[in-house]
């Protein structure tokens, strides 16, 4: 689906960097083509290739990572005395079918989908990084741009940490990026100091002792009772440990444990997730849930196994970057342009890269204006208004022109 919003209107700033109308043409094009051809995590290897040759063509040098796909590429000339920004894309799909019906490029990749919009994201960061070239031919880049294209953004702990490894910040004053969000309309974009995603990981716990019959169970472990209690208890007890407004909660999604009525089984499984939209309380959680874990098996004589598996902290935007995405969209497209946003429950690799380097995060609006169809990410039918394309690189090519006099 590609359009103008009919809402656009002209911005508070005049800027070079917009994006022609041939280049538009091609980038829907370079989208479509991605959604096609999905690729998951780490496997990304046609994607990559893909957006490199797209970079030598322009007469750049991109750089593959370490891991084999995924790549970064610097526009301008990093001397070390200015700080680079940086603009990232995740480039991997889901494990789920297109489930699009009526649509000429819909996946040809069984199983497989673009059903989280980093087939846009990826698109974007190119068409930005093509225009900032032309804008560095003519000695109007005022700073260098690194372009990260990150694999494995579905895959917990992220790629994000493999890119920093293979020197993605390296240089790197500031990045920013966007992800797509279908409750907001093409045109708009999304924006929230502090955080705007929040933690997720995983917890998987065994629960051992000595079983037996059901008619003495004073001779036992009594785990279904050890296992129904840790399930009830863990959570509350968590929750009551840290401030409440950190929004720390335990959820179970699985309790096994026993297969007949009247034996009292030696093992017991719990897993589930731990969620957090504080940053602090997300470091103490793994410490916390351990300690409420052991208390409860302790009162029952129950051994407990717990395997704590971090996923992503929340993605915490810095003010003054997220100041600096508010007024690049204005200039492009007006105040009006940008509206605020709420806090998701949802977890973004992006997270990592701010762990070293300060920056934001936007929701780039992909709805088609009057659309109030209800619709979601992770969903096998999901796909954009491509003018999401145009607004997200003339966002970015704003913020590397607006962030040198910063």
């Amino acid at each position: 689906m590609s359009r103008e919003s009919e809402a656009d209107q002209p911005g508070d700033a005049v800027l070079p960097g917009a994006l022609p109308e041939a280049l538009r043409a091609e980038l829907v094009a370079f989208r479509r083509d991605l959604h096609m051809h999905p690729e998951l995590g780490n496997q990304e290897f046609r994607t990559t290739a893909a957006i490199k040759a797209r970079l030598e063509q322009e007469g750049l040098a991109p750089r593959v990572l370490d891991t084999g796909t995924g790549l970064i590429c610097d526009i301008g000339d990093p001397d070390g005395a200015r700080p680079m920004l940086a603009l990232r894309a995740d480039i991997d799909a889901l494990p789920i079918p297109d489930a699009k019906a009526h649509c000429a490029y819909r996946s040809t990749v069984p199983d497989r989908a673009h059903a989280c919009g980093h087939d846009v994201h990826t698109t974007v960061v190119l068409g930005a990084g093509l225009v900032l070239a032309g804008l560095h031919r003519e000695g109007r880049l005022p700073q260098p741009v690194r372009l990260i294209f990150q694999p494995a953004e579905e895959i917990l702990p992220g790629g994000a940490t493999d890119a920093i490894e293979s020197g993605a910040l390296e240089g790197v004053g500031r990045i920013i990026g966007v992800h797509c969000d279908p409750k907001v309309d093409a045109g708009r974009i999304g924006l929230r100091h502090g955080p705007i995603t929040s933690a997720c990981d995983r917890l998987e716990v065994a629960l051992d002792g000595a079983g037996g019959h059901t008619a003495r169970p004073h001779l036992t472990t009594d785990l279904v009772t050890a296992a129904a209690r840790v399930a009830t208890e863990v959570p509350y007890l968590v929750g009551r440990r840290v401030d409440a407004r950190s929004g720390l909660a335990v959820t179970w999604g699985r309790i096994e444990s026993g297969h007949a009525c009247n034996v009292i089984p030696q093992h017991a499984e719990l897993s589930g997730t731990v969620r957090c939209l504080d940053l602090d309380a997300w470091r103490q959680a793994p410490d916390l849930v351990h300690a409420a874990i052991d208390e409860i098996a302790d009162l029952y004589r129950a051994k407990s196994e717990i395997n704590y598996i971090r996923g992503v902290p929340p993605v915490v935007n810095d003010l003054v970057v997220t100041e600096l995405l508010r007024d690049a969209m204005a200039a492009r497209r007006g105040a009006q342009s940008v509206e605020d946003t709420e806090q998701s429950l949802g977890g973004e690799d992006f997270s990592w890269y701010l762990e070293q380097v300060p920056g934001a995060m936007a929701r780039l609006g992909v709805r088609r204006p009057g659309d109030r169809t209800v619709r979601d990410l992770h969903q096998g039918d999901f796909d954009v208004d491509e003018h999401a394309i145009t607004v997200g690189v003339e966002l970015f090519t704003a913020a590397a022109l607006l962030g040198a006099e910063r």
